[in-house]
């Protein structure tokens, strides 16, 4: 791996000009680590490995690759970025069309499973120049010929060792056969585990190798090893944790999903609002858990690791690791979900004295020694559980009947009399929309939404269950 240094302003770089002055827009002043270590070498052309967590920056860095070699002028499929999930393909989309607002007509197009396949083939008729998309559904519009690599000349692997996990290798071979082989490739991956090095020995060509440090501070996040008797006590010590800090926002880490499912069933039983995030669970139900814990209508997302990588979860105030992590790697990326952006986070994690030998391991695997501490008293089950502050509301309306957030803002805070500030995240997709608003006000705010108008029209909506 190399342990390169570079300077870290962006300017330093052999960008476009149009490209430096958007990011001076957007605010984008320094490199982080991945992107210092990786864009010199992308845009010498260079195919690149990178490892690096979550909120590294790693989109920006393989999105001004990209950029830097695309000719807008040439209306064909120049770019793929291919992600283990709709949620991360959504997000790069939107990061790659913030980074290309000051090149004229840039079209980037997202074509993921779970969305409705028409649409897609309409779009890509009018041409595209960049795809993100889920591996099944690209794969899918190559057999059926709706989409061409043949100018391709950039591909990415966003989180490679998660889409393998999931079983997407045979896709992968798939559609990288569709592709020249004179392309340039990055793959980009919070592990490199085993698994990943023979996709990358027949994808890419004499890669430059990159792994940087997580980009959180580890001061700023408190490590707690906790010892309980047997699994009854595991739940038991959850709830104590659970009370004795009252995370806004935590997600407590299962390694089965079954474990998850059933963690967080016993969590809502007492009293808790939890929700559930892992593979059994339908598309729809995985949006509708992800859109609820982002605007804080849930407090605590119970999941497994697979479930939750790829998630770009902010302001998390806590992790307990329910077990520790079958993969220590894993531990690693688990942690690293709390304490960044310069706020502080804590993370509990609770064992049996038949795991001892797993945190030995684990200590061995961080060069720290792990001691295990006391868990608050039992007196903190006495305390009342706490709720999300907010609530989300659905409204049978989206991007296909022009509700923008604007509409449904001057609604509630106009005629509704709500002040803006009860409000939160407003999130309209091409059907359907959701709202967060304070948990005191929903009902107020639902009577609002169903009695009143919107573009001049009535809407149903109701209020979902956390």
């Amino acid at each position: 791996m190399t342990d390169a240094t570079a300077t870290s302003a962006f300017a330093t770089l052999a960008l476009a000009p149009e490209l430096l002055s958007n990011l001076e827009t957007l605010g984008y002043h320094e490199m982080t680590p991945i992107q210092a270590q990786s864009l010199p070498l992308m845009l010498e052309g260079r195919d690149v490995i990178a490892q690096g967590q979550t909120g590294s920056g790693k989109t920006a860095a393989f999105g001004l690759g990209l950029l830097s070699r695309l000719k807008v002028s040439r209306f064909r499929v120049q770019s793929l970025v291919l992600c283990p999930t709709r949620e991360l393909a959504d997000q790069v989309a939107g990061e790659i069309r913030r980074l290309a607002r000051g090149m004229h007509n840039v079209k980037v197009l997202a074509l993921c499973g779970g969305a409705p396949f028409g649409p897609q083939l309409g779009s890509l008729e009018h041409g595209a120049h960049i795809i993100v998309g889920t591996p099944g559904r690209v794969d899918e519009h190559l057999r059926k010929g709706s989409l061409s690599l043949a100018e391709l000349n950039t591909l990415v692997l966003d989180e490679a060792d998660r889409m393998l996990d999931m079983g997407f290798a045979e896709v992968l071979d798939a559609i990288v056969a569709e592709a020249p082989e004179d392309r340039q490739t990055l793959l980009f991956s919070a592990t490199f585990a085993d698994s990943v090095r023979p996709i990358a020995e027949r994808m890419l060509r004499d890669p430059a190798s990159i792994e940087v440090a997580s980009t959180h501070d580890e001061s700023s996040i408190r490590q707690l090893f906790h010892r309980v008797a047997d699994n009854e006590a595991r739940f038991e010590a959850l709830r104590i944790l659970l009370l004795k800090y009252r995370p806004e926002s935590s997600v407590v880490f299962c390694n089965t999903k079954r474990e998850a499912q059933e963690v967080s069933d016993a969590l809502n039983e007492h009293g808790f609002s939890a929700m559930s995030l892992h593979g059994d669970l339908e598309q729809s139900e995985r949006d509708q858990t992800l859109v609820m814990f982002a605007n804080k209508s849930a407090s605590i997302l119970v999941a497994t690791d697979v479930a939750a990588r790829g998630l770009d979860i902010e302001a998390l105030d806590a992790v307990f690791n329910y077990e520790i992590a079958r993969d220590l790697d894993a531990h690693v990326h688990r942690v690293g979900r709390t304490g960044r952006a310069g706020s502080s986070g804590i993370a509990c994690t609770l064992y049996t004295e038949k795991e001892d030998y797993r945190l030995t391991k684990l200590g061995e695997f961080l060069e720290q020694t792990l001691t295990p501490e006391p868990l608050p008293s039992k007196s903190m089950l006495t305390r009342e559980p706490f709720y999300a502050r907010m609530a989300t509301l659905q409204i049978d309306g989206g991007k296909k009947d022009k509700l923008r957030p604007g509409d449904i803002l001057g609604a509630l805070t106009g005629d509704g009399g709500m002040s803006g500030s009860q409000i939160g995240k407003i999130k309209v997709l091409a059907r359907t929309t959701f709202l967060a608003v304070e948990r005191d006000v929903a009902k107020t705010a639902l009577a609002q939404l169903m009695n009143g108008k919107l573009k001049g029209r009535s809407f149903r909506a109701r209020r979902l269950k956390s």
